[in-house]
């Protein structure tokens, strides 16, 4: 008997790497579809369920320029372009919330209101001392918040009135309102902003250049980061890679995310394209 224990001792080492492998692996992106290199440098990619729609930003000139090259697109769930520029006359727009029938779209450095029915920009709010507004979300009320990258600030835009919310956030950048709670990305962190303002450090070791968050479900988050890697979070802090793209030198920006049907949708900025991946 004793002669065979070493070897079952062997193999069921194997055994319980390879259980470690897969749990290490439980999650994976599978692309469905990518659209034609057509947009004009996608920043970020929002799904709107009601509506079965995909609005993007096109940034179209300089990210942080004033000339009215920028605009806002629509997508099929399909991939193909129902409109390359739904409104134009931007400037250098990235992140995206809608609630209702509003799109707000961070514009540079001001908030951009858009009425979705009559697809007409009906507001622009400037933010007062703004150097790169980044990413937009909203919370159940119709609160918006909007990042500044630049100045590490979190706004706050309630009936069109402005405050901040936050600041000394190194690399300002994704934004997500969950209940009371808001979530911000900066520098390769995600951060977790209470009713209280008490910050809390959720995850870190990212790259630094995250910039897209998504809600899986309680307390599990996917994270892009622009210079081409996509992560799982995990409620304990860790995290998975789900898509590295840098040796192909493909950005992943500010993505989106229908949660009934775990798709993720990928603007690639400089590449032109969305592309789809369904999470498993």
């Amino acid at each position: 008997m004793k002669k065979f224990l070493p070897a079952f001792l062997f193999f069921g080492f194997l055994f319980f790497l390879h259980n470690n492998s897969v749990r290490a692996q439980g999650h994976k992106l599978v692309k469905k579809w990518q659209t034609d290199s057509v947009l004009k440098v996608p920043e970020s990619v929002l799904y709107d369920g009601a509506g079965q729609i995909l609005f993007f930003s096109n940034i179209g000139g300089a990210p942080d320029g004033k000339n009215g090259k920028g605009s806002i697109g629509k997508l099929g769930l399909d991939g193909k372009v129902a409109k390359l520029e739904w409104v134009a006359g931007l400037n250098g727009p990235k992140g995206l919330g809608k609630f209702k029938n509003t799109l707000f779209a961070a514009d540079v450095d001001e908030l951009v209101v858009i009425d979705i029915p009559s697809s007409k920009v009906i507001k622009r709010i400037p933010v007062e001392g703004a150097q790169f507004l980044n990413d937009v979300t909203v919370d159940a009320k119709g609160v918006v918040y909007i990042s500044d990258t630049k100045t590490g600030k979190v706004h706050r835009v309630e009936d069109g009135k402005v405050s901040t919310y936050a600041e000394n956030i190194k690399g300002a950048n994704g934004v997500l309102a969950l209940g009371t709670d808001l979530y911000v990305l900066g520098s390769g962190i995600l951060w977790k902003i209470g009713a209280d303002k008490k910050t809390i450090k959720i995850a870190d070791g990212m790259d630094e250049s995250t910039d897209g968050i998504e809600k899986v479900k309680d307390n599990e988050f996917l994270v892009s980061c622009w210079n081409g890697i996509i992560y799982y979070v995990k409620s304990d802090g860790s995290k998975e890679t789900l898509l590295d793209t840098r040796t192909e030198k493909i950005n992943t920006a500010d993505i989106g995310y229908d949660a009934k049907n775990r798709i993720v949708y990928v603007p690639t900025f400089f590449k032109k394209s969305v592309v789809a991946y369904e999470l498993k």
